[in-house]
């Protein structure tokens, strides 16, 4: 049977997977049995029909609203815990330093290989998140806008390794990253051109953090 299971970081954000594997005394998973997982959902609604989320998959993507009730709905509803928590958390500091409470973003990272639906993964959590109230503006920020120019890419003979750690810039990514956690009003990334494959700046996706 297949399992959901969620790691644990103490100071980075969680992630969730669904994994054939039993879980070994040391693994730093907790699994759930897909049933068992799907009822943390509790009453979250799906708020997303069947176009919307025909809009939100790739191509060779195969999601449909049970998934997302099953799958998405209960990790939104935790993500939505940790993000009211730390909020809570910036306000309780303020009040205790008398100091006006900071917005701070909660950035959530989705990692994996080339081609697994990370992508789609993004923009349904996207869509499910956005819709709790005290979280309404979701920013989505994709790695492809950080890879390096096609020219660079073959400058260094490693054209054949796009979309392999060292085909990105890692230095631009950080900086967003860092801009965006700081509380800038206004954040620009550059965003990954099909048109010409490579990375354009003068398309740009905008983040505003405090907002």
């Amino acid at each position: 049977m297949r399992k959901v299971a969620f790691v644990i970081e103490p100071v980075t954000q969680p992630t969730a997977r669904v994994t054939d594997a039993e879980p070994s005394e040391a693994d730093r998973y907790l699994s759930f049995e897909r049933d068992t997982w799907a009822q943390l959902r509790a009453s979250t609604p799906l708020t997303l029909g069947a176009r919307e989320l025909s809009q939100l998959q790739g191509i060779n993507d195969q999601i449909d609203l049970d998934e997302v009730a099953t799958i998405y709905l209960p990790l939104s509803r935790l993500l939505n815990l940790y993000v009211t928590t730390i909020q809570d958390l910036y306000k309780v500091s303020s009040t205790f330093l008398g100091n006006a409470a900071p917005k701070v973003p909660y950035i959530i990272g989705v990692a994996g290989s080339v081609a697994v639906g990370k992508s789609t993964f993004a923009r349904i959590l996207q869509a499910l998140l956005a819709q709790w109230p005290d979280h309404p503006k979701v920013d989505l920020i994709t790695t492809d806008g950080f890879l390096h120019p096609n020219a660079i890419l073959k400058e260094r003979g490693i054209m054949n390794r796009k979309g392999f750690p060292e085909s990105y810039d890692t230095r631009e990514l950080l900086r967003v990253l860092r801009d965006i956690k700081s509380g800038r009003a206004e954040v620009t990334a550059p965003v990954y051109s099909h048109a010409v494959a490579s990375s354009t700046t003068s398309a740009s996706s905008h983040a505003n953090p405090t907002s």
